[in-house]
């Protein structure tokens, strides 16, 4: 198995291979092209998108800058998915977002980790994890989401939480670690 192979099996591997490093490359040299982007410049915006994400739903919006480790190349987003300032994508392996989802300022998805053995930290291994978030979601500015959560459909995650649990659907979960605080039952909603 190649390293790049290895890089979405949940497996200890090189991320400073050269192949992977040479197509990573090419992922941040589209990144850098976004995120110096004009505000008038929303086709250029889309267009870009569009290369840059392995799937980009209609009427996406991801507000520049957009910090990602792939530049987005690992990242799957429905439809009409909105992104605030900073949204950081750790996309060393696959982001799942899905429909309607809204992201808050400073929000973190990471997918990859380092092994707790000291000698392979030093090797520079990591493995990575997918992180799945269902449709209709609100996470809130500052949140930080970790390798291997699936986050299910029509949840709030409150800002600065940091998840590191799997959340059922229609929940609002607070703090750190985050914890579901109530369910959402939607008639009772004004």
């Amino acid at each position: 198995m190649t390293e790049k192979e290895k890089m979405h099996s949940g497996e200890l591997y090189d991320p400073g291979d050269p192949a992977i490093m040479e197509e990573q490359m090419q992922c941040m040299e589209l990144l850098y092209d976004f995120n110096n982007t004009r505000p008038s410049e929303m086709e250029k915006r889309t267009a870009l998108l569009k290369q840059m994400f392995a799937e980009i739903g209609e009427d996406c919006y991801i507000e520049p800058p957009l910090h990602a480790n792939w530049g987005g190349h690992h990242c799957h987003f429905g439809k009409r998915v909105y992104a605030n300032f900073n949204l950081t994508c750790v996309d060393d392996t696959h982001i799942y977002v899905g429909d309607y989802t809204m992201i808050g300022p400073n929000v973190v998805i990471a997918t990859a980790a380092h092994p707790l053995e000291p000698s392979l930290r030093q090797k520079g291994y990591q493995y990575n994890l997918p992180v799945h978030i269902g449709k209709n979601c609100w996470i809130a500015a500052g949140v930080q989401i970790m390798p291997g959560i699936t986050i299910g459909d029509n949840v709030v995650i409150g800002a600065g939480a940091v998840v590191t649990k799997d959340l059922p659907d229609n929940v609002v979960a607070v703090g750190n670690p985050a914890r579901v605080l109530r369910e959402i039952h939607e008639e009772k909603e004004a």
